[in-house]
């Protein structure tokens, strides 16, 4: 079964009018409509980052027990809570493939590589 849904936990939190902090949520993967409808949005075809923040309305299903989370709140976040979401938006939703298949140049072997391995080794 795909999991669609994947929680979180804020490097600091979401504090609300009463002070009360929240760090627990969860984000789910984005669809072609989430893209489309926010790139349609004027305020984020006048601003890289506020489209940013309008995805993340659209994909971040729970704040504590916020739910819908609205772009006031996403607008209030800290701002290394804000990257961390666009950070685990990224990985939640890139499918690039770190690994690829390459050849030996000696003897015309093919075997795959993980990129990812290498970059860290």
């Amino acid at each position: 079964m795909l999991q669609t849904e994947y929680e979180f936990t804020l490097p600091f939190g979401f504090v609300d009018d009463d002070g009360t902090l929240y760090r627990e949520g969860v984000m789910r993967l984005s669809t072609a409509l989430d893209e489309v409808e926010a790139a349609q949005d004027a305020r984020g075809r006048a601003n890289d980052t506020y489209l940013s923040i309008l995805l993340l309305t659209r994909v971040v299903t729970r704040l504590g027990p916020i739910a819908p989370v609205s772009v006031d709140v996403i607008e209030r976040l800290f701002s290394v809570d804000f990257v961390y979401l666009q950070d685990l938006f990224v990985r939640l939703n890139d499918v690039t493939e770190d690994v690829v298949e390459t050849q030996c140049p000696s003897c015309g072997t093919r075997f795959p590589i993980d990129l990812a391995q290498t970059a860290t080794a």
